[in-house]
């Protein structure tokens, strides 16, 4: 597994076949034993896969764009819409807010974050391609009522999954000694 996480690389360039449901169900397992102060479980995952629900999931997109500027072009629209399109499954990923008062609300996103990259890395291992969006609609307030989340959650972001449609390059592993110091 050590080597997977070394070597582990983003993939933007997704086709079907997106994970099937035993090993989304694997990567789930691993995304769930995320650290978790006081076991409070703030993680939801949201699956849109297929045509009907990425449509779906790309109109959210252009509604929520739409309250934030009504004018935007036709061709931006269509631009928005599509995105959801670049991989045969996208999961949203959400911090959910507990609010418990001996836990803030950052310690429930940093836990779906490490979540979130337990999901990467078990889609990596597994063979998939993973790519992590955010962007603006990623933190867009009038993204959460169409996907049924409460004003305090957090959308951390959009996991693009799917099989890579190109060879996977690897990249250079940092120098361990030009970001730990000791103290």
């Amino acid at each position: 597994m050590i080597e997977s996480i070394i070597n582990r690389v983003s993939c933007g360039r997704l086709e079907a076949p997106a994970p099937s449901k035993e090993h989304l169900d694997l990567m789930f397992k691993a995304a769930l034993r995320a650290p978790d102060h006081k076991g409070l479980k703030p993680w939801e995952y949201i699956v849109f896969e297929g045509e009907e629900a990425l449509s779906r999931f790309g109109e959210y997109l252009l509604q929520a764009s739409l309250k934030d500027n009504p004018d935007l072009d036709e061709a931006k629209q269509e631009k928005i819409k599509n995105k959801p399109h670049r991989a045969p499954m996208v999961v949203v990923a959400v911090a959910k807010a507990n609010n418990n008062p001996k836990v803030p609300h950052v310690e429930e996103i940093l836990s779906a974050g490490a979540g979130v990259q337990n999901l990467i890395l078990g889609a990596y291992d597994l063979g998939y391609g993973a790519y992590w969006r955010t962007g603006s609609l990623a933190f867009n307030d009038h993204m959460k009522q169409p996907l049924s989340l409460d004003f305090e959650d957090t959308i951390i972001g959009f996991i693009y999954l799917g099989t890579p449609s190109v060879e996977l390059k690897s990249k250079p592993v940092p120098e361990v000694d030009d970001f730990v110091r000791w103290g």
